[in-house]
């Protein structure tokens, strides 16, 4: 018997993996945390969670977080890249 993963669960999947391999890649020292990468690791896999929130089974507070998390972090995004912009104006 042949079991179908929705493309939903596949974002959320993978939107936990960006998020734990962010940490990870932090903790190891192998990202920057103003860094948009990692930023955009968090961004990306938060929009994946919340994907699989929205249209595989709602949970408020999860959702709810998740939201949180991604606008953190597009926040961070905007202030790395506005002290890029600064240092390269100088």
């Amino acid at each position: 018997m042949t079991t179908m993963i929705a493309w939903y669960d596949w974002c959320g999947y993978a939107g936990v993996v960006l998020v734990l391999l962010s940490f990870l890649l932090l903790q190891a020292q192998k990202l920057k945390p103003h860094g948009w990468i990692y930023q955009l690791m968090n961004v990306l896999g938060a929009v994946g969670i919340m994907l699989s929130l929205i249209f595989g089974g709602f949970n408020l507070p999860a959702f709810l977080q998740e939201l949180a998390w991604a606008l953190i972090g597009i926040y961070g995004i905007i202030v790395s890249q506005r002290k890029r912009r600064d240092m390269t104006a100088r």
